[in-house]
């Protein structure tokens, strides 16, 4: 079996870059991408015959300029193929969906590039039918051309509020509204200090102009309390920030609550197995840091592991930038900051599901924490499965968490880790798949 210099597990900006970057080095790279297609959530391809959507013109062309210079470096990309972790061999677990087949590589450094996933709050009614991400939604628009029929309305914080709306405005159906619990005009603080980011303000000023000349309403200081079903709608309550409450029928709903690192069970930012590569996190999987610093990271990923396999010199250009993109990121959420204050989970009736996998509910898990021994995590999965449905945890375990800790103030804080554990395989796969290890081992036999 041949071994590899580097495998980098994720092909948009920050898995591209790294491998750009570790190939001018002359390192043999290889990349494993989940999809036909690269260019990750950020830079969905579209289904082919169909149109993409208008995409920001700078990060649009910081895209397809690293495009190019990776399709001249001719590094191999295995499409299709899914990573699952490395095995007691130190070899690196790939499930092929083409062939059906278990790959077993090996390499002396492993590259984590595998972006960020939203967060999603739980409110009463969100696991209906018609309830998604707000950035499920611009994935679809991304692959489709097409914006969600019906009457859709976009909900929660953050900034991706407002690109979602302009993409569908501009796709020819704008949203009812846009229920914004933050209210970024009104942060003068924080709205001075983005002058310091021209590139985000930018790109926020073409959507905007998207909103405000199709007239959708932007109700800011606005929290979703309910979704309800109503003479097949969703009737979404909303309350206001000065106490009213108000409601709109709709055909859907796009939530989002920001983004976190999509590291369910992966090691730490730089680790290395007992007996398999060294191990090296990028991009948004390392930190949430967006679109302008995914590229950067990428870059100091490949350039860390080349320097790690060479003994060069290390360089600090790449971590300024991504210090910037740090700072433009908390920023960013002090500017969005909700109104009425970070909603709290126990407030939540007792009906409302935690876990839509396994339809657990925030009433099954207070039943759990209600007990004089309290529960581990490990414990509350495993005798309420919870985390134990087909996302592994990689939506509920968070919350649940964080309810369990509301729960029981003051006394022990459960983490996320300690419902998912960190275990192979991180996705869960067939067993037909495991059984063909022994027939795939590598394309490099």
């Amino acid at each position: 079996m041949i071994e590899l210099d580097v495998l980098i597990i994720g092909g948009g900006p920050a898995g591209l870059s790294a491998a750009v970057e570790a190939a001018r080095s002359g390192l043999t790279v290889e990349v494993v991408e989940q999809r036909e297609s690269l260019g990750g959530a950020i830079h969905r391809q579209p289904i082919p015959g169909l149109a993409p959507i208008h995409q920001a013109a700078g990060s649009h062309a910081d895209w397809k300029a690293l495009e190019k210079v990776f399709s001249e470096a001719r590094i191999p990309v295995r499409h299709a193929c899914v990573f699952l972790g490395v095995d007691g061999d130190g070899l690196v677990l790939i499930e092929n969906r083409h062939s059906g087949n278990l790959e077993q590589l090996r390499t002396k450094t492993l590259v984590l590039a595998t972006g960020a996933i939203e967060k999603v709050r739980p409110r009463a009614g969100w696991q209906m039918a018609g309830v998604s991400t707000a950035g499920g939604l611009q994935v679809m628009m991304k692959e489709t051309g097409r914006a969600p029929k019906g009457r859709v309305l976009i909900a929660g914080t953050g900034p991706l509020l407002i690109a979602v709306a302009a993409q569908m405005a501009r796709l020819g159906n704008p949203p009812v509204a846009i229920v914004e619990e933050g209210d970024p005009l009104r942060r003068l603080g924080p709205g001075l200090a983005m002058l310091g980011h021209p590139e985000i303000l930018r790109e926020a000023a073409g959507y905007l102009s998207d909103i405000y000349r199709r007239r959708i309403p932007w109700l800011r200081g606005t929290r979703i309390e309910a979704i309800e079903r109503d003479c097949g709608n969703l009737r979404v309550v909303m309350l206001r920030s000065d106490g009213r409450r108000q409601s709109l029928h709709v055909d859907r709903i796009g939530l989002h609550d920001g983004i976190r690192p999509s590291d369910f069970s992966l090691p730490s930012a730089t680790a290395r197995t007992d007996r398999g590569p060294i191990i090296v996190r990028a991009g948004d999987c390392r930190e949430a840091l967006g679109v302008f610093a995914a590229h950067a990271d990428g870059q100091r990923a490949g350039r860390k592991v080349a320097d790690m396999l060479s003994g060069g010199k290390g360089h600090t250009i790449l971590n300024r930038m991504v210090e910037r993109a740090r700072n433009a990121q908390s920023t960013l959420s002090a500017l969005f900051a909700p109104v009425q204050g970070e909603a709290l989970l126990s407030t939540l009736p007792d009906e409302t599901v935690l876990c839509r996998c396994e339809g657990k509910t925030v009433g099954d898990l207070r039943q759990l924490c209600d007990r004089a021994d309290r529960l581990t995590g490990r414990e509350v999965k495993h005798n309420g499965r919870f985390a134990m449905g087909a996302c592994q945890g990689r939506f509920c375990a968070a919350n649940t968490a964080q309810l369990m800790a509301e729960i029981n103030p003051g006394g022990l804080v459960p983490s996320t880790d300690d419902l998912t554990g960190r275990r192979w395989p991180l996705r869960p796969v067939s067993i037909a798949a495991l059984t063909g290890a022994s027939r795939t081992m590598t394309n490099h036999e």
